[in-house]
């Protein structure tokens, strides 16, 4: 059953890993299962008996042994469909753990860099302070607390670019396994061997540590309940038959074998060997997308989730602002300004900068000059000027913040135009950032920058309220600017002016209302909301107080992830709801082929009943079991790909379920099992 999921050698490991499975330890904790194991044992007993002459009322040992094999099939097959899904997330963790070699550290034995001892990483205690240089292997999960480094983070990321990790703020987290490139830090340990996010990464994809989810619970009980009532209701059909048998002096009472296949056959079989699996596939495709759940209740919540709360940079918008447009002062064309604007950006290696130099050649035919030859003076943006330029040929060109340049202006000798002032403010209510440009006492116009929304972002938002949920976005813009990119993107709500306190308590009035919440973070002031939101998803580049607060750890650290998360979640919801549909769809349409064959010999009338027309009642037994029994292999790839989700209501998806996997489940039992009743007519064997 190869997919573009499952490679060979998976398959391979998930056969040999089903007949492990055979274990009565590892089948009894499947109820549904379980039976079917134990059902599997009494055939076998019976079969076999039957060829040396005993239980000749069961019927004939190929019946009785070709029901036991099928049943037996039906086991492994469910074990196989775990074995796959485990196997998929093992050979992530093979690669993972591949990165994992005996590292020694360079352990500081005070505050200094130079004085240190070299010991196995394994020996490091949390608080611990090591030396990492360049070319060496971080040796176990820290915070930088001193220096600046460039990190090859590849093998855990994927990402080939390696990332700039420093001392303080919200990049300071550096991962054990990871490698060093250049300068040299300090990193205090803040895990031990066997704690690391390397080694809760290889726990969680391999399935070792998934809990089961509180829905997956729900449901097991559900189905061991459904299980149960099957198994009292078969037991009391056989006295019934035999005082059918007694009163009307004719017939045969049903055989053993028959009511454990009528059994099989009726509970919710198929969702019960494909449950384990769905939920470990959910698992393992939030690892393909690059996200690491800490449990697979996590992963449930995000498709439960009714609130997404996105920050604004980097996740709404492109993150950097680029120039729009050029708002010239009276007397000064938009070329002259343009002109003015790209020189003074010369030396401005900004994503900001690098705009004005392009929107200037795109608008007036205007390149970069080079000043090689011309005698100049680059004076780079500083937090004290809040502004920065260049003087050449008698010209003092500066760009800045509005006050800056007035500043300037004003120790220039030169005059303010309320002009500029209203282009300021026309600017700054759009949510638009506005940058004045002067040439000495001159003020020559305002640059507006803008933060671009991201392409397809508001279609995105659209899709999620369709499906009932609620998007916010968290910025610490004024509610002007905030109110502004909010009604460009498309979200339902804002937050402006945002601090740790709003976050949480905005995330708590919507949880006190009844409803999940999501967020996204990566520094240490968003703790204490990512402690509280339902699904908490840290960028990886975040610090370890965010991670340790977050229940999920994005590899790629892109805010955008998120919406991408509860996708995942809602999938593996939807995909669990679409099976158990056609599982329990699937039982009811059995009855009509199983009910008939299994009472014929008591009840000669019930072949009335026999509406599918099948040949006799051993191969309407043998065709139901053999179809149950192929079905969940044929289900495997939809359970570990899952059901595509669509933009809709809960409502609107489970009336579409219904009519798929409902109706379906329906149909497929008559058509599969009158196919195998003919096939095993043409064989002889009916």
């Amino acid at each position: 059953m190869v997919t573009p999921y499952v490679t060979g050698s998976v398959v391979r490991r998930a056969i040999v890993e089903s007949l492990r499975k055979l274990d009565p330890r590892v089948q009894v904790r499947n109820p549904v299962m379980f039976v079917v194991f134990i059902g599997s044992l009494f055939t076998t007993v019976i079969g076999i008996g039957a060829l040396f002459g005993n239980f000749q009322s069961e019927g004939s040992p190929a019946f009785i042994l070709s029901v036991a094999a099928w049943l037996w099939l039906t086991v492994l097959f469910a074990n196989f469909a775990e074995a796959v899904a485990e196997g998929r997330g093992k050979a992530q963790a093979a690669t993972l753990r591949s990165m994992r070699r005996r590292v020694h550290a360079k352990k500081l034995l005070n505050d200094k860099p130079g004085d240190y001892h070299t010991v196995e990483a394994g020996s490091l205690e949390r608080g611990d302070l090591v030396l990492v240089e360049a070319g060496d292997v971080i040796p176990a999960d820290g915070e930088i607390v001193q220096g600046v480094a460039s990190v090859n983070e590849s093998a855990v990321t994927g990402e080939s670019a390696p990332v700039l990790r420093e001392a303080g703020g919200d990049f300071s987290s550096v991962t054990g396994g990871t490698q060093v490139l250049s300068d040299r830090i300090v990193v205090r340990v803040t895990s031990k061997e066997g704690e690391g996010f390397l080694d809760r990464m290889i726990a969680m994809v391999e399935g070792a540590k998934r809990g089961r989810t509180p829905n997956e619970i729900a449901l097991s009980i559900l189905l061991a309940m459904m299980t149960l009532m099957f198994l009292l209701a078969t037991a009391t059909l056989a006295p019934f038959s035999q005082f059918a048998v007694d009163a009307a002096g004719e017939g045969s009472v049903v055989t053993l074998t028959i009511l454990i296949a009528l059994l099989v056959c009726l509970i919710p079989t198929t969702i019960g060997g494909l449950l384990s699996a769905i939920g470990i596939a959910g698992m393992d495709r939030m690892v393909r997308a690059n996200v690491i759940a800490t449990s697979g209740r996590a992963v449930e919540a995000a498709g439960d989730v009714d609130v997404l709360l996105l920050d604004k940079t980097g996740t709404i918008t492109l993150g950097d602002r680029q120039a729009f447009a050029f708002l010239p002062a009276p007397g000064v064309t938009e070329q002259e300004l343009a002109d003015a604007a790209q020189l003074a950006s010369l030396s401005d290696e900004t994503p900001e900068g690098r705009s004005i130099v392009v929107l200037a050649k795109q608008k007036f035919q205007l390149r970069g000059r080079d000043l090689a030859g011309t005698i100049h003076r680059f004076h780079k943006f500083s937090a004290h000027t809040r502004m920065s330029g260049v003087d050449l040929e008698g010209r003092c060109l500066r760009k800045g913040a509005a006050d800056a340049i007035r500043r300037f202006i004003q120790e220039q000798g030169g005059a303010w135009p309320g002009k500029i002032s209203e282009s300021v403010e026309k600017i700054a209510r759009t949510g638009a950032t506005p940058i004045v440009v002067a040439d000495g006492r001159k003020v020559l116009g305002v640059l507006e920058l803008r933060d671009i929304v991201k392409g397809g972002i508001r279609e995105r938002f659209a899709e999620l309220r369709q499906m009932g949920i609620k998007t916010i976005m968290v910025t610490g813009d004024n509610r002007l600017t905030a109110a502004a990119i909010a009604a460009e993107a498309g979200v339902d709500d804002f937050l402006a002016e945002a601090t740790p306190e709003k976050k949480l308590e905005l995330i708590r009035k919507n949880q006190a209302e009844g409803r999940l919440v999501a967020m996204c973070g990566d520094g240490t002031n968003d703790a204490p909301a990512l402690a509280q939101a339902d699904v908490a998803v840290v960028m990886n580049t975040g610090t370890q107080a965010a991670k340790e607060a977050g229940n999920m750890i994005d590899l790629d650290s892109n805010p955008t992830k998120l919406i991408e998360v509860v996708d995942v979640g809602k999938q593996m919801l939807v995909t669990r709801g679409a099976l158990t549909t056609f599982s329990i769809a699937n039982d009811i349409s059995k009855y009509f082929a199983i009910i008939p064959a299994a009472f014929a010999a008591t009840y000669p009338a019930l072949d009335a009943l026999n509406i599918m027309r099948l040949e006799t009642p051993q191969s309407a037994m043998l065709s139901a079991v053999i179809f149950n029994a192929l079905v969940i292999p044929m289900l495997v790839p939809l359970a570990l790909r899952g059901v595509k989700t669509r933009a809709t209501s809960a409502a609107l998806l489970l009336r579409r379920n219904l009519s798929i996997y409902g109706l379906g489940g329906i149909l497929a039992p008559f058509v599969g099992i009158k196919l195998i009743d003919l096939f095993l007519a043409a064989l002889g064997a009916a």
